[in-house]
Parts: structure tokens; sequence; C-alpha cells
């Protein structure tokens, strides 16, 4: 898709959606913690290409696990056909520009292809298109399966990934890494939950 390319060597060829955690990275005492932190803030505010494409952050066992309530979709059935097709390409990896099962998915390219495999619908491509229909912000204890979560900085949404319940999303989220389930209770997406669109309305 025609985006302009990241304005930092950040693109596809090594980079992900947000940014790396001090805890990714050995440390050698509190001045190398605060290069990180200092690089990880860089990387926070760097543009973006076909989809933002940041460093990863380290996954931890301690992110708060709410009660999350259960918000009925207004089609079940395609709620539900959404959420199994998505669930299984975890582990796909990512690529950049990336929309199908052998090529791999950027996030965008995993939203495209899922709801036009199983229901026939074509969405925007990217998640700055997507997120210009998003319409009004859903809050996150509002969400329902299947709906369109959106993440970036400020005005800029710079990722997206399929709600599937209980705070989880699907998305895919790094080069280098693969599709993955993430909680939206993590603070990192917790900071830059932007919004979200409910496509099966």
């Amino acid at each position: 898709m025609a985006e302009n390319r990241a304005r930092t060597p950040a693109t596809d060829d090594g980079a992900a959606h947000y940014p790396v955690s001090a805890a990714a990275t050995p440390t050698r005492g509190p001045r190398r913690a605060a290069q990180v932190a200092l690089l990880a803030l860089a990387a926070l505010l760097a543009g973006c290409a076909r989809d933002q494409v940041r460093p990863a952050p380290a996954r931890t066992a301690t992110t708060p696990q709410r009660d999350w309530p259960v918000v009925a979709p207004r089609n079940p059935a395609a709620a539900n056909a959404v959420l199994m097709r998505a669930i299984s390409l975890v582990g796909t990896p990512y690529r950049y520009g990336g929309n199908t099962p052998e090529g791999g998915f950027d996030c965008s390219g995993l939203v495209n292809y899922v709801f036009r495999d199983v229901l026939d619908l074509r969405l925007p491509r990217t998640s700055r298109e997507l997120a210009a229909w998003q319409g009004p912000k859903i809050e996150p204890r509002q969400l329902a399966a299947a709906d369109l979560v959106f993440f970036g900085s400020g005005s800029q949404v710079t990722h997206v990934g399929i709600y599937v319940g209980e705070g989880r999303f699907v998305h895919a989220p790094s080069t280098g890494g693969t599709v993955r389930l993430d909680h939206l209770d993590a603070d990192y997406w917790r900071r830059h939950y932007t919004g979200a669109k409910r496509v099966l309305d």
C-alpha cells in the first residue's frame, strides 16, 4: 500500500510496532537503563510507514488481569468466525506489507485477511485508514468480540488488532516475531489505546 516510508531506520527489515522495554535488554547499571529508556522514547516518537514499525516490549507475567465484562456482539456467528480464524493464525510470522498466511502479516494485513477470508468483507488496508472511519471511541470495557482495537500516540494511529474477549486481542506486532495474543491491561497497550471500530454493527 502507498504509505510514507518510515522516517527512521525502523522499517520492515527488523523492527516492530512499539518500543523496547528495559526488561528486554541486558542492562549494566542505571546509566545503561537510562539509555534504553531514552531509546524507547525516541522509537515511540518516530514516524511510521505502512503500519508503525517499532521494537517489541518484553512480555511479563505480572500484567494485571482485570475482570472484563462480556459484551455480546450484534452478530455472534460472524464474530465467532472472525475470532476462530484470527486465533488460528497465531504463530504466523510478521512481515511488513504481508497479508497472507503463507507470506506473513503486518498488523492491518492480518485484519484485512481475516475479515475478507471469513466474511468477504473488504476493509481499508492500513491502520491509519482503518482508524479514519473507526467512529466514536469505544471504551475498553465496552469492547465486543471482533471489534478492531487501535493504538498510537496522540491523534496518530499506528497499530491495529482484533479484540477476542476477556481483555485480549490478536495482532501482528513485530518484525522477527509472530502473530500473537496480548492483553489490553499491559501497560504499553493501556497507555496507547486510542479507540475501536465495531466492524460487525
